[in-house]
C-alpha cells in the first residue's frame, strides 16, 4: 500500500500542477496588467471613476483604453 502511495501521489501532484499551467495561461491573457492600472489612476477621468466605482476596474479601462486611442466621444451635459 505505501508504495502505491509513493508512486501514485507524485503523478497526481505532477498533473495538477500541468492543469493549473494551462489555466494560469489563460487566465493571464484575461486579466488586468498592473501598469495598466498604475496608468489609470494616475490620470482618470470623473466618468472613468464612476465607470470603476459602478462597473469595475474591466469597464473602467475599456473607456482609459478608448480615451487613450482618441476614440472616445466625449459627453458634455447640457444645463
Amino acid at each position: 500500500m505505501t508504495a502505491w502511495f509513493v508512486i501514485v501521489v507524485p503523478i497526481v501532484i505532477m498533473f495538477f500542477a500541468l492543469f493549473m499551467e494551462r489555466v494560469e495561461a489563460k487566465l493571464r491573457h484575461v486579466a488586468v496588467q498592473e501598469n495598466e492600472v498604475e496608468e489609470f489612476l494616475e490620470s482618470a477621468r470623473p466618468d472613468e471613476v464612476k465607470a470603476l466605482y459602478g462597473h469595475g476596474i474591466g469597464r473602467a479601462l475599456e473607456l482609459f483604453r478608448l480615451r487613450r486611442r482618441g476614440r472616445g466621444s466625449v459627453r458634455k451635459r447640457v444645463r
